[in-house]
This record gives C-alpha cells, structure tokens and sequence, in this order.
C-alpha cells in the first residue's frame, strides 16, 4: 500500500483593513480597552463558485491555547466586513459569548489572526458550535483561504 502526502492548494484571498496593515498594531477602539468592535476588513479574490464566507478570529499567544474571538460563517458574499457589524452567523468564542470578544491579552504583544475562507456551501450550524466544530464543517467546502493579522499590548501592562 502507498500512502502519499496530499497537500491541498487553495486559491488565495486578499485580507486587508482599512485601520491596520499586516503585522501592524490594532486600533485600541477594537479592543477590551475601548469600544470592543470588530474592525472593518476588505476581502479580494474570492472565487466565483463561492456560496458563502466564514471568519475565525483568534490568538495563538494566549496562555495554555490559542484562544477565540470570533467566529461567523453564512457570510453573503461580499468584499467588505463593515465596523461593528454581524455580517454572518456566530459560534461560540472563548468569552463565552455568541459575538465578537476583541483583543485583549493578559500581558505582552499578541498576534491576531482574522481568517477568512472562501465555501462552497451554506452551513447549517448552531450558536453554540466551537471552533474545531467550525472546522471540522467546512473542511470539504473549502475553495479560497487568506489571513491578516495584527498585532495588540494593552496599555500599561
């Protein structure tokens, strides 16, 4: 039997801001220590067969995890995720809470990674999925992936 290593290639998106750039700080304004919003995104080069959007948002510096922000799938299609806004259905995120849960790391500078995928379907979800739940859902859907990520330290810590 010969068991081969298969690599799956996904198209490209392009994840932007409006209010940071890759690897740049986030605006206090989306974060614990100000209004607590999610910030604007822009999406570029999804592909036409795309049905749907899903964002996960999370931190791979938190103590013990990589903690989560925020998830939404069912997103329209669309090249823009407005400020403060519920573009799509939400899962469970690690505040407990079924919305955005900003940035806002215990000490240090964090990483944050806004991961947008494109699917090929709808899917049928409750508000308590998880993130692995979420993964484990689209794993065959996918046809487009990008990423941003920015960065946050609070203040005075």
């Amino acid at each position: 039997m010969h068991i081969t290593d298969q690599t799956i290639e996904y198209k490209s998106l392009q994840v932007t801001s409006s209010i940071f750039s890759e690897g740049q700080p986030i605006p206090t304004t989306y974060t614990c220590e100000g209004k607590d919003i999610n910030p604007p995104l822009e999406i570029a080069g999804i592909p036409e067969k795309a049905h749907s959007l899903v964002l996960i948002v999370d931190d791979p510096d938190a103590p013990g995890k990589t903690w989560v922000h925020w998830l939404v799938w069912n997103i329209p299609i669309t090249h823009h995720i407005k400020e403060n806004s519920v573009p799509g259905e939400q899962g469970l995120n690690d505040f407990k809470r079924t919305a955005w849960g900003g940035p806002c790391p215990p000490s240090g500078m964090h990483r944050y990674f806004f991961k947008v995928y494109a699917l090929d379907t709808l899917l049928q979800l409750s508000t308590k999925t998880t993130k692995q739940e979420l993964e484990q859902a689209m794993g065959e859907h996918i046809l487009a992936f990008g990423e941003l990520m920015g960065v946050y330290k609070r203040q005075g810590l």
